[in-house]
């Protein structure tokens, strides 16, 4: 049996906002943007769908969410279904989008790049937004470079294949093919972030797991200083 990791954790104890900043954060992301109720809106790895329900109540526009993960996915449905939104949910990678080339004017991405090939993802999202569109992102980055085993470390329990810095964000969408790109670091890291993710625990969930939740805190504080995120924004 293999070991558990903290996308388990994640599933299991179905945390929606558990990207930095949650919820309010990407509120506050989406309010700059000119969404409307005729916007077709990607939310890629939506989670347990808690941003693309957010999106579907309060723009009334056509959101799709896609997630690999079939914990997660279960929870998002049950979700739309208790609130009765439109949201049409599709279980796959974002690393090979099922949508036609030119199809969204946004696609949202939260946490969820570090976990897969970045260069490849971001050619599947460059392929599905129509021209003109815009992706939106808040994703994993690191302040400075660290030693070999240090980046080891925290890429082995995330289990990310590698850690970007800004600048490598900034090349990555050159790359792809992105345009009016801004990254912009937060006033907070991931230590003091205070926001209150929502739980959607499964029954089934194992005790091993609260071992992953406090090797998480203890990452995020022995690298306070070095381990933070990005808000990404750019166009096709």
């Amino acid at each position: 049996m293999r070991g558990l990791t903290y996308f388990d954790f994640l599933a299991k104890f179905g945390i929606g906002g558990a990207h930095p900043g949650g919820i309010l954060l990407t509120q506050n992301i989406l309010s700059e943007e000119n969404i409307t109720k005729n916007s077709t809106i990607l939310d890629a790895g939506c989670g347990t769908g808690q941003t693309a329900a957010y999106l579907s109540q309060q723009y009334k526009a056509h959101v799709f969410g896609l997630e690999i993960n079939p914990i997660m996915l279960e929870k998002a449905k049950s979700r739309f279904q208790k609130l009765r939104l439109p949201i049409q949910l599709i279980q796959g990678s974002i690393e090979n989008i099922p949508f036609n080339d030119q199809t969204f004017d946004f696609i949202l991405s939260e946490s969820v790049l570090a976990f897969v090939n970045k260069p490849k993802a971001l050619k599947e999202f460059y392929r599905v937004l129509k021209t003109g569109g815009r992706f939106l992102a808040n994703e994993m980055t690191i302040n400075k470079r660290l030693t070999p085993q240090e980046e080891a470390e925290i890429m082995n329990f995330y289990s990310v294949d590698s850690l970007l810095l800004s600048e490598d964000w900034d090349r990555i969408l050159q790359d792809a093919g992105f345009q009016n790109i801004e990254i912009n670091k937060q006033k907070l890291d991931l230590s003091h972030e205070n926001n209150s993710p929502e739980f959607n625990f499964s029954k089934d969930f194992e005790p091993e797991l609260f071992h992953i939740l406090n090797e998480h805190g203890n990452i995020v504080i022995k690298y306070q200083d070095v381990l933070s995120y990005r808000i990404i924004k750019c166009s096709k």
